[in-house]
């Protein structure tokens, strides 16, 4: 499980990071509303795996 979560949060930090550079609302502080739910996808299993590290 841990692995596949790790492959996840990398995903959607390649998929933020890769549509960011090409969105010109992204790259100021307000996210698009594509971006937006691809940041949040992010945040979310960012925590997710950061909260594993502490319950292991």
């Amino acid at each position: 499980m841990v692995d596949d979560l790790h492959t996840r949060y990398l995903a959607a930090a390649d998929t933020w990071a890769a549509h960011r550079t090409g969105c010109t609302i992204c790259q100021h502080d307000t996210p698009c509303e594509t971006g937006a739910a691809f940041y949040e996808r992010l945040a979310r299993l960012q925590d997710a795996y950061l909260a594993r590290g502490r319950s292991v």
